[in-house]
């Protein structure tokens, strides 16, 4: 049998993530065809200014600025589309698409909201959409969802899927510094950007728990349906109290099938610190999946990255290479359930999750304070399993901190508001959702 040629592959960027890409494939180029089976080559490369100075060994391939003239040319199999955003790269990708391209992306919040209609495209024309580097970096969480644990009822996921957030609360513990202090570092260091609301508002671990959960449930994304939350509020007195009750504060993407629909949510949570991924700090990102059969299942690693994002962008072209012969009918679906067999499952309102909480509330020193609190809680039929009460002998106003048991979104919402109704308590009450991952 004569040996195939290599597949020519159209590179749509090359920023961090694609001169990533660029220099992995050519360092282990010969391993990569051995797995593959063919030799992959970067034919063309878009760049914003072709002169730019690079790191980079670009030899062999063609600089281009128009980046419709990558998805066009009929030379080129695969189109990687690594320049992020909504626009052009939607467009662009839908083209190569229509051109009969298959397509490899980085791209969470393109998936997270054009998924659905990019994946029914392809689906129609017989090429391949893959997105391992969507999500979380280096690590093949994709992969183990839809391959792997495919003989799974996958009951819920749990994940720290936001490196900023991770750093920044990291920090907080380790230092005992507050947000701002904090984030101006992460900012310095580039773990956050000039505008770091995407992050620290909870926006991009939103986008990557939509396309988790359509993975493991068989539901259309739907980013929209996402309770979202990020982690400006959490102070140094939250990191500390958390700590001294046994936990530690981790901004979660957390996906739960329930007995009425699905539960999607991404916000700050309290998590003993026992577990594992509790011990998940800096940059790092883990998720908890937990299937019926496999029980759970921890991946950690590398979020994000030039070459921790380009293992997964290459893991992803290697698997397109492979699959270049096999008919359409026979691949790994997109979504890892046959398109037809997604179903549009309710996804619960926040006011319908039922968790434990931490509560914060500042309170006038004075006697039968607590007393008027616990009996709100109690009317609602909240139970408290720990309370710490803090000292602040010059202090007129002081801390108290409540860890309460599981009640529904819903009742702790009523009881805040009559909480923040009585004369002896100061401002709002802080609450941080609590979860044992259990």
């Amino acid at each position: 049998m004569p040996e195939l040629g290599p597949v020519k592959i159209g590179l749509l960027g090359l920023g961090t993530v694609g001169g990533g890409t660029v220099t992995v494939l050519r360092r282990n180029a010969g391993l990569i065809a051995a797995r593959a089976g063919r030799r992959i080559e970067i034919a063309l490369a878009t760049a914003k200014d072709l002169n730019k100075p690079r790191n980079l060994d670009l030899t062999g391939i063609e600089l281009v600025a128009d980046a419709e003239r990558v998805v066009d040319d009929p030379s080129i199999e695969i189109v990687a589309e690594l320049i992020g955003g909504m626009e052009p790269a939607r467009s662009l990708v839908l083209r190569a698409i229509n051109n009969g391209k298959h397509v490899v992306t980085a791209n969470k919040a393109l998936i997270a909201l054009h998924g659905n209609e990019i994946f029914a495209q392809a689906q129609a024309r017989g090429v391949m959409v893959a997105f391992e580097a969507a999500v979380a970096g280096g690590i093949p969480v994709i992969k183990v969802m839809r391959e792997a644990l495919a003989g799974n009822d996958i009951l819920s996921l749990a994940g720290i899927i936001n490196g900023t957030c991770n750093f920044i609360l990291s920090a907080m513990s380790e230092a005992g510094r507050d947000f701002n202090e904090v984030l101006a570092d992460a900012q310095r260091l580039g773990y956050a950007e000039a505008d770091p609301a995407f992050d620290i508002d909870g926006i991009d671990a939103a986008h990557k728990l939509t396309i988790l959960a359509a993975l493991a449930f068989g539901i259309p994304l739907q980013f929209e349906n996402v309770y979202v939350e990020g982690i400006r509020a959490i102070t140094r007195d939250d990191v500390l109290y958390a700590e001294r009750l046994g936990y530690r504060i981790k901004h979660l993407g957390i996906a739960r099938q329930v007995a009425n629909g699905i539960e999607l949510r991404v916000h700050p949570t309290l998590v003993p610190a026992r577990q594992p991924i509790a011990r998940v700090n800096g940059v790092m990102n883990a998720v908890l999946v937990r299937g019926d059969a496999a029980g759970p299942v921890l991946l950690s690693g590398a979020g994000a990255g030039a070459e921790a994002t380009a293992s997964s962008v290459i893991a992803d072209l290697v698997d397109v290479v492979r699959a270049l012969t096999s008919d359409p009918e026979n691949r790994v679906p997109h979504l890892a359930f046959q398109p037809d067999t997604l179903e549009d499952l309710p996804i619960l309102p926040i006011d319908d999750i039922e968790t434990a909480y931490y509560l914060r509330l500042m309170v006038a020193d004075q006697p039968g304070v607590l007393a008027d609190v616990t009996r709100i809680l109690s009317d609602r039929g909240i139970s408290i399993e720990a309370i710490i009460q803090l000292e602040h002998a010059a202090l007129e106003i002081v801390p108290i901190v409540i860890l309460t048991h599981r009640i529904k979104e819903r009742a702790m919402n009523d009881a805040m508001a009559a909480i923040e109704q009585l004369s002896a308590i100061e401002g709002k009450v802080a609450r941080i959702r609590v979860e044992t991952l259990a």
